[in-house]
């Protein structure tokens, strides 16, 4: 089958043949009809995450946002069946460790990343292995299309979860999104969806916009502000409830946490990059005396989709609105190097394999 794989960091990628993937007794293969293509993909390209003993192999077939139809399920598998639409969470888990049996599958001990390890091929791909179906494979509703879902991806779960479950941001609440890319401008979109007021933060017009029509109540050109936290707390009355670094450069980091209101939390979603190894100073001192809180959340449980996949079906959520382009497998490569000049826009999703 053709999959996308890394064979070389920052080297021009390639699609290549490479052998259809072996059905494990728990496990599904799924028929790839969309993927994402996400940030964490340039990551893994770049070869970034050596410093969090999170660096991709080589060899691997990328790729981490899919959604299908199941072509095969192991003899194990009593969920799911040939024929059935469904969504790929990235961050895969057993269904068994502690972590799954209290819901919390997103961190599972035992757990797989989706196109980022060697025992969990990607789904730039034609097809692609679910291992732990039953677990893991997320059914579609009627009104939630493969497209829709793939740009979920690992994006809008991620956001969703951050905002509705680890930060509980509710109406009221003043939200301040740094960096509208993909995860930004998903971040936008359900915190307005959760009845809270939303302030984007990007050094970009056209994302500014797109946030603006997708439920930002103010924006903040980061080019054009002397000093982006205080016309964060000018526009939000004080500084924000909740804030968040959507794009994982110290800048956006110590910026979020610097346009806390008292009590506020600030929420990390964004990957960093080489400059910042994974590490940010922060004002601790600040953090303490005001009572800040700081939280990291990645992905989200699969026993939790259920709320998600109810708002988009009843249109209170549209994943859809962020896409800005379909494009072929053998695209992809391009749409990767673009996005080291940032010349991305929302979500852009491959439709042809």
């Amino acid at each position: 089958m053709r999959a996308l794989v890394l064979e070389d960091y920052t080297e021009p990628l390639a699609v290549e043949t490479v052998d259809p993937p072996e059905l494990a007794p728990h496990g599904a293969v799924v028929a790839v009809e969309a993927c994402g293509i996400c940030r964490s993909d340039w990551h893994a390209w770049q070869g970034h995450g050596e410093w969090a003993d999170d660096q991709v192999p080589l060899g691997q077939v990328l790729g981490h946002e899919p959604a299908g139809t199941v072509a095969a399920v192991g003899e194990l598998v009593t969920e799911v069946e040939p024929g059935d639409r469904v969504a790929v969470p990235f961050n895969l888990g057993d269904g068994t460790c502690p972590q799954c049996r209290n819901g919390h599958g997103n961190v599972c001990e035992d757990g797989y990343a989706l196109g980022f390890e060697s025992s969990a091929p990607g789904a730039f791909a034609e097809q692609v292995h679910v291992p732990h179906a039953d677990f893991n494979a997320v059914q579609l509703p009627p009104g939630v299309s493969t497209e829709d879902a793939a740009a979920l991806g690992c994006r809008y779960v991620t956001a969703f979860h951050a905002l509705s479950h680890r930060a509980d941001v509710a109406g009221g609440d003043w939200v301040a999104v740094h960096g509208c890319g993909g995860l930004g401008l998903a971040c936008v979109q359900i915190a307005a969806a959760l009845g809270a007021s939303v302030v984007a933060v990007d050094v970009r017009a056209d994302p500014l916009s797109l946030a603006t029509d997708l439920g930002a109540d103010a924006t903040v050109d980061a080019r054009r502000a002397e000093d982006v936290p205080e016309a964060i707390q000018d526009a939000t009355g004080g500084g924000a409830d909740v804030s968040v670094d959507a794009l994982g450069r110290a800048e956006t980091c110590r910026n979020s946490v610097a346009c806390l209101a008292t009590r506020g939390t600030h929420v990390q979603l964004g990957l960093t990059t080489e400059a910042e190894r994974g590490e940010v100073s922060l004002p601790i001192d600040s953090m303490t005396r005001w009572d800040v809180d700081f939280l990291g959340s990645r992905g989200m449980p699969p026993s939790r989709y259920d709320e998600l996949l109810t708002m988009i079906a009843s249109g209170r959520l549209n994943p859809a609105a962020l896409v800005t382009r379909r494009v072929s497998l053998d695209e992809v490569p391009d749409r990767l190097a673009a996005m080291s000049e940032y010349e991305t826009e929302g979500i852009e999703v491959v439709t042809e394999f």
